[in-house]
């Protein structure tokens, strides 16, 4: 017989490990961007190509107020919504099994 809840859990032990990555992610572009690189760098263009599709749909979703100060708040809002999803999937009972 198949066991669904092991499965289930670790599918999200690898939605939980892929979302940790793209966190990890988020932040080196932040850090990068702070030296203002070269932007046909083949690191900078993976970064910027993979967090692009996140960051500006928060930044089409905030209000303003928050970008008329000159400080990207964009990658901080993504982690926080990473954190939210990682704790919500962790909350998930699988059978007898908890997320570390």
């Amino acid at each position: 017989m198949f066991d669904y809840g092991g499965f289930l859990y670790g599918v999200i032990r690898i939605v939980d490990n892929l979302l940790r990555v793209y966190m990890w992610v988020i932040i080196i572009r932040a850090v990068i961007s702070w030296v203002h690189p070269d932007p046909y760098n083949p690191i900078v263009r993976f970064l910027d190509s993979v967090t692009d599709p996140l960051l500006s749909f928060i930044r089409r979703r905030f209000p303003r107020l928050l970008w008329s100060t000159g400080i990207d708040f964009s990658p901080l809002i993504a982690i926080v919504m990473i954190q939210v999803i990682r704790l919500v999937l962790g909350s998930i009972r699988v059978g007898q099994r908890f997320m570390p």
